[in-house]
């Protein structure tokens, strides 16, 4: 049987990118500076000195791209907005260019009837807004609701599902806590602030998207399975305290209106009144974007309460990620009997992986076959998983691993911007249309 049988006929499967990954045209038609384009910069900042100036020209080539999306026969694209290109300040007037820009984007997949899941935050904050704090800045969640208004407004005619927030937090975690993403900065728990910032930021936006008619919102976690290193009671423990600050901080407060204990009274300082009701705005559905399962033992060290371990005797990514798609029905089931009747639909909007073959993928299909199982085996657990997208469409810039990790079904050689499906966009379009 092949990988899409057994799934409910409503079942959803697309694609996924994200603007700074893939645009380019980074100083054109009136875009501003992003945090990622200040970072991408720096000396030493990124892997060989990549910056996404010009990435998969995404910019110029979109109609190309939806070609290729038509040709897989995906039901839905997941693409992320860059909020410089459509505010170059992060606040103010809009900039008239960068939103004819997604004018021309959200026709071309309405043309080619793919269902547009367009995402508001995936970490290209403007600079301008960083200059003032970036997201340790309260004023920063009120900015963001503002942008979500301009697109809605600009959008909301044709796009009836929305994504708020991408992994806060990774943004939070490597952004602010640990520096190696944008802004660069190494707070520790200090970036706490961070997380609730994003978060209220999210509430907000729910609402100004819904008082302007909008049928579907969610935010994307990240999210992981944790596994304590042994059956040792302070194993036990670190395991814990890692899921609290991993999946928790973020699920809780959007689900059930709380921080995890020990995070809450750690954020006490910046919560104000009527910040947990905002946070809690309903959302329809929940995007969950899987890797792996995460082990984790007690801390031998003073900077964290936890230490990260090797999980071994299963294969690895090119980026060194362990392969476990069991991880994946193992997060589904747990967040169902975590949150009950509190959970409500979920999306994976994002599941791939990075390879070394540039064209004989077959490592990607593999991977992509276990995990699809996976969800498959949730959703007859009784699970309401409603779609799974790929991360990627294309070979893109990988963050700070520069062009080094390739996660594309399409390949991409970045010298003369030619694309070339892999054997997994092959794969699955055949998965696609078997499925009629």
């Amino acid at each position: 049987m092949g990988s899409l049988d057994g799934f409910p006929t409503w079942f959803e499967v697309g694609v996924s990118t994200a603007a700074y990954q893939i645009e380019g045209a980074a100083t054109e038609d009136g875009r501003g500076v992003s945090i990622w384009d200040t970072f991408a910069h720096t000396p030493g900042r990124t892997l060989a000195g990549d910056t996404g100036d010009v990435a998969c020209d995404y910019y110029h080539r979109f109609a190309e791209d939806l070609d290729l999306m038509a040709g897989l026969g995906v039901d839905a694209y997941r693409f992320s907005l860059s909020w410089p290109r459509i505010q170059p300040d992060g606040r103010g007037k809009p900039n008239p260019l960068g939103l004819d820009f997604y004018d021309r984007l959200v026709d071309g997949l309405l043309d080619r009837d793919i269902a547009i899941v367009p995402t508001l935050f995936h970490w290209d904050l403007p600079q301008a807004l960083e200059d003032d704090g970036g997201w340790l800045n309260r004023e920063t969640s009120k900015r963001f609701a503002e942008y979500a208004g301009i697109v809605a407004d600009r959008l909301g005619d044709r796009v009836r599902r929305w994504i708020t927030l991408n992994e806060p937090i990774v943004h939070m975690a490597q952004g602010y806590a640990f520096g190696s993403h944008a802004p660069g900065k190494s707070l520790g728990f200090e970036a706490l602030p961070v997380a609730h910032h994003q978060l209220l930021g999210h509430g907000l936006a729910v609402q100004e998207l819904r008082s302007r008619g909008a049928a579907e919102i969610m935010i994307t976690n990240n999210c992981t399975p944790v596994w304590p290193a042994s059956a040792d009671e302070a194993d036990e423990a670190a395991a814990m305290v890692y899921d609290a600050f991993h999946n928790r901080l973020f699920n809780d407060p959007v689900l059930l209106g709380t921080y995890p204990d020990f995070l809450a009274a750690l954020l006490e300082p910046v919560i104000q009144d009527g910040d947990m009701e905002t946070i809690r705005t309903p959302i329809d559905t929940l995007g969950i974007n899987y890797y792996n399962p995460t082990k984790v033992g007690a801390p031998t060290q003073d900077e964290l309460p936890f230490d990260m371990k090797q999980i071994d005797g299963v294969p690895t990514t090119a980026f060194g990620w362990p392969v476990v798609p069991d991880g994946l029905h193992e997060l589904l089931t747990g967040l169902k009997t975590t949150y009950g009747d509190a959970l409500p639909p979920i999306y994976i909007t994002e599941n791939g992986c990075s390879t070394d073959d540039l064209i004989e993928d077959q490592f990607r299909i593999d991977y992509l076959d276990g995990h699809l199982g996976a969800v498959k085996r949730a959703i007859a657990a009784g699970v309401d998983v409603r779609g799974y997208f790929v991360w990627s469409l294309l070979d893109n810039f990988e963050w700070a691993e520069g062009y080094s990790q390739r996660f594309g079904l399409v390949r991409v050689d970045f010298d003369t911007q030619e694309r070339t499906p892999k054997a997994s966009y092959h794969w699955l379009a055949a998965q696609l249309r078997e499925r009629g």
